[in-house]
This record gives C-alpha cells, sequence and structure tokens, in this order.
C-alpha cells in the first residue's frame, strides 16, 4: 500500500507512473529520452564536485560526451574523460545510482519513478538521485530513515517496470554534449 505522500505533484507521478505509456525493462538501468544513463551525465565525476550540506543545492553534473561511452546494466553511460570511462569501466557498481537511476525518495515510497541527475547526493558512497527538489526536501529531512525503507522496498520494485516518461523540471537538452 502506498503511504500518504506530503508532496502532490509526486504523489501524481507515483500514482500514474503505471499508466504512462511504455516502460524501461524490468531490473535494467532508467533510461531517460536522452537514450543514456542518469541522462548523459557523468556518474564519476560526480564524485569530483563538492556536495553542499544537507537542504543545499547541489552544483551542476557534468555532462559527458557521446564520443565517450561504455555499456552497463543494459544502458549507454557517458563521460566527460576517458579516465572516468576507464574508473566507472573498472568498478561501475561504485559510481552508477543506485536503484538503477530510480528516485531515491519514490522507491522510499513504494513507488518507482524516474530521476533527475540535478538533485544528487552522496551517502555512504553511494550516488542516490531524485525526482524533484521538493522531494529532495522530503528524502533530505530523513536520509537514513528513507534509505532503510528503501531498502526494504527495493526487492519488491527492482523487477517492475518504470516508467519512461519525461523527468518533471528537468531539461534534458544539455546532456550529453558531442
Amino acid at each position: 500500500m502506498i503511504r500518504h505522500l506530503k508532496a502532490g505533484a509526486f504523489g501524481a507521478v507515483l500514482l500514474t507512473g503505471g499508466l504512462m505509456a511504455g516502460t524501461a525493462f524490468a531490473g535494467e538501468q532508467f533510461v531517460d529520452g536522452t537514450g543514456f544513463a542518469a541522462s548523459g551525465y557523468d556518474v564519476v565525476a560526480y564524485r569530483s564536485l563538492t556536495q553542499a550540506p544537507v537542504g543545499g543545492q547541489q552544483p551542476t553534473p557534468v555532462p559527458g560526451k557521446a564520443s565517450i561511452t561504455a555499456e552497463y546494466n543494459g544502458a549507454t553511460w557517458a563521460f566527460a574523460s576517458e579516465a572516468n570511462r576507464d574508473a566507472f569501466v573498472a568498478n561501475p557498481a561504485k559510481y552508477a545510482p543506485v536503484y538503477d537511476g530510480h528516485c531515491a525518495y519514490g522507491i522510499a515510497q513504494g513507488g518507482k519513478v524516474p530521476a533527475n541527475p540535478h538533485l544528487w547526493r552522496i551517502v555512504d558512497d553511494k550516488l542516490y538521485l531524485n525526482i524533484t527538489r521538493t522531494v529532495v526536501g522530503f528524502w533530505e529531512a530523513d536520509i537514513q530513515g528513507n534509505l532503510k525503507q528503501s531498502e526494504v522496498n527495493w526487492a519488491s520494485l527492482e523487477k517492475r517496470n518504470s516508467p519512461d516518461g519525461p523527468v518533471p523540471q528537468f531539461d534534458a537538452s544539455h546532456a550529453p554534449v558531442n
């Protein structure tokens, strides 16, 4: 059963997610309309950014290049440099977003929805993404509690199809670059 959600927009996405046209393959990395995992942003480069304190806006992620890619978890990943690609290939599980790139708060709430690569946080050396700034606030209000609930929920959500519609409040035209 889906718990009552404080964020109306998130609730609408969560509840209608199963009704959206088309789905990503179950159990594979979320890929949006860019055709790339993490919307074409370099997931290794997140580690080089100075993370904002909880409640602050994170730095903008680094766009990958369409000419520097790797395959992992059924998806194509773009990188800003060959060194970042090589680091990813050596240990993709370290760099790939948790929950196959789906919204961390959505997973905690029992739903599988897309995530915005600009709304990120690294916790315990793992990259988490969320869907909207409002949702980030709810997730950050109890990160550890949400992570515990996400781990419980992920076992049943991982194999479910996920919506492949656009990520709300996100312009996917900035990555990857050529």
